[in-house]
Order: structure tokens, then sequence, then C-alpha cells
């Protein structure tokens, strides 16, 4: 339990009806029996004939009895009724799907019962409920889109391919450009099913102890055409060797998407930097573009899914890649943060635990990507 927890359990009354209550009404009944003692005395002293005296106290016990079932009434009402009433109403609209509903508190909170906090725990799910209605909005609405876009290039390509006049050059750009959708569209169901995978935890990491400075060096060179397409600098700085205990197949998925996204959104002639670096307890990677950069706004929501914070390369990626990214560092163990600014670039730093203490069996040398060594930094 957390201290503002702690803070509200003791501010909490833990009965609606408190002893000190009982103690009241006690109190009450015993003056009510003082003065049925002081009419019958009065009474006695005035001499009223024998009926009177018992009609006087039993009209004085009628008001009493009356009174005090209309407080208890009043009191049951404030206390659970209303409540529970209202706590009803707002169930009802929540279960037909309206999760704008705020049921308010019977107290200030200094005088919190646990009804009270029963009704806060309700706002909070709801608002939950909320939150996670939006979000599963949000994501049928974007797959949609994005199955709807590859699904369009190739419905209109086939039609292109089926009239008589497509030339072999044209038929062979249209084949082209189908395969492209295609490709984009099993990525896209490919990474989803991965995601969802990953977020109900039906794939189960299965760590073991290697060399992620060897995995990089791997990752980097699949992207080699890449470098060159877009004539691309690459700058790396990678240790021999740097043993961390993960899952290699899940965190080639990490090194990938960033590498990736960094070469999307470096423009031509640009550089990428790859470094790693390591200590007894941590392994940490950096990848710096000098790519378009992030407002604030798009750093806070980058790892959401579907979220595309640069649109002009929408149709490059699907924003499944980063949210893929957080998720598997989440379960190694890991965390990524991210440095930006518009116009200068980004940085992506992966902090994963190390493996036991390692050697650098060469002095503090890097790795060439081509398997040779090199001091200090090696270029493509």
């Amino acid at each position: 339990m957390n201290k503002s927890d702690q803070k509200e359990s003791g501010l909490r009354r833990e009965s609606l009806f408190p002893p000190s209550l009982f103690g009241t009404y006690l109190g009450v009944l015993l003056l009510m029996s003082g003065l049925h003692t002081g009419l019958i005395v009065l009474c006695n002293r005035v001499g009223w004939n024998e009926l009177v005296q018992i009609i006087i106290p039993m009209v004085y016990w009628g008001i009493v009895a009356v009174g005090l079932t209309l407080f208890i009434r009043k009191k049951m009402k404030d206390t659970y009724d209303e409540p529970l009433h209202h706590l009803a109403e707002a169930t009802d609209k929540v279960a037909n799907g309206d999760f704008s509903v705020y049921v308010p508190t019977i107290h200030t909170q200094d005088k919190w019962d646990y009804l009270d906090v029963m009704i806060v725990d309700f706002n909070k799910m709801v608002e939950e409920l909320g939150s996670i209605e939006t979000l599963k909005t949000d994501f049928v609405s974007n797959v949609s889109h994005e199955m709807k876009t590859p699904i369009a290039i190739i419905k209109n390509y086939a039609e292109l391919l089926q009239t008589a006049s497509v030339t072999e050059e044209q038929r062979r750009e249209y084949a082209e450009n189908i395969e492209k959708a295609s490709m984009r569209l099993s990525n896209l169901i490919s990474n989803i099913l991965k995601l969802n995978k990953l977020e109900n935890q039906t794939i189960v990491p299965d760590p073991e102890t290697y060399d992620v400075c060897r995995q990089l060096c791997e990752c980097i060179l699949q992207f080699e055409e890449s470098w060159d397409d877009k004539e691309l600098e690459l700058q790396t700085e990678i240790e021999d060797i740097a043993m961390v205990e993960a899952d290699e197949s899940l965190l080639e998925l990490v090194w990938n998407n960033l590498l990736s996204n960094a070469i999307k959104f470096t423009e031509k002639g640009g550089m990428v930097t790859v470094k790693q670096t390591s200590d007894e307890k941590t392994v940490t990677v950096s990848v710096t573009d000098t790519g378009c950069g992030m407002a604030p706004d798009s750093v806070k929501h980058i790892f959401d899914k579907f979220y595309q914070g640069d649109t002009s390369h929408s149709k490059e990626g699907n924003g499944i890649g980063l949210a893929l990214v957080k998720r598997v560092l989440e379960l190694s163990d890991g965390n990524i943060q991210v440095f930006s600014r518009e116009g200068e670039g980004s940085t992506f730093v992966v902090t994963l635990p190390a493996a036991g203490a390692h050697e650098n069996g060469n002095g503090g040398k890097y790795h060439d990507l081509y398997g040779k060594q090199g001091e200090g930094i090696c270029r493509i």
C-alpha cells in the first residue's frame, strides 16, 4: 500500500453506522424515558383523571416512535438508498455502452466511508473502460484504413491488367505494384498478430545468453541495399562482444524496426549512427538519424498502435513497429527512450540487462561490419 492509499485508509470511516451513532440513539431514548417519568409525576400532582394519565404517555411515545422512525428512515435513505440508486442507474448506463457517467461521492474526502471508496473505484473503472473503448474504436478504424489502402491498390492494378492495351512494360510495373501492396498487407497482418500474441502473452519469450553485438551487425547488413539506395552514411560504434540474456528472435524485431525507421525518416545523403556500450549491469544501444525529427506531442504517442506522426511516410509503414518494439522490451526487462527535435533528427536508446560481466578480448576495439576489426568508427 502506497502513502496515498494509507492516508486515504486512515481518513476512511470503516462503518456507516459507528458506535457513536448508537450511543446517541441510546442517549435520546434515555432522555425520552426521563421525560416520560416527568409527565407521569406531573399528571399525579395536577390530579388528572386516570384516562388522561393513560392517553398522554401513549401520545407522547407515539410522537417519539414516529420521530425516531422518520429519522432512521431519512438516515437510511441518505446513507444507502440514494447512493445505491445512483450507482444502479450508472451501472445500467455503462452496461449499455455509456462511459461518460460519473457518480458523486456522499461525503467529502476527509469523511469518506467504504461506500464512498466503492463509488470512487467505480468511477475509475468507468474511466478506464472508456479509454479502452476509445482505443478499440481507433484500432478498428485504423486497421480498416490500413487494410483498405493496399486492397484498393491491388484491385485497381488488377483491373488495369485486364485491359487489352497494356504493354509488357506496364504489365510488369502493375504486377510489381500488386506485389508490393500484397507484401504491405501481409506485413500488416503479421505484425498485428505478433503484437496481439505478445500483449496476450501467448508468445512466451525463450531467453538465452547470446552476443547482441553480433546480432546488431547482422541486422545492419540486412539493410545495406537500403543505405545504398538513399546514399546514406552509416556510422557504427559497436563493441566486440556484449552478452545479454533475452529471446534473440524477439530482439531482432527491435533492431530491424529501429533501423528501418531510421532509414525511412532520413533524407537522401543523411547519416544514421548506431552506437552500443555496456557495463557490468546493462547493455545500451542507440540509433540516431538526421531525419525530420518529431514534435513533442508525437514523441508522447510514438509507441501507440497505428500512430504515425509524419503522415508523409505513412505509405512506408503502418504504425505497428514501435508498439512491437515497446512490448518486446517490456517482456525482456528492457526499456526504450526517445530524444527528438523537429528538423534535427531522432535518437532511440534501448537499455537491456547484461548477462553478467563480459570481457573485451581486443582491448576496446570495435566490430567492422564485414567481420574485420577497426579502430573507432566503421562506415559504409
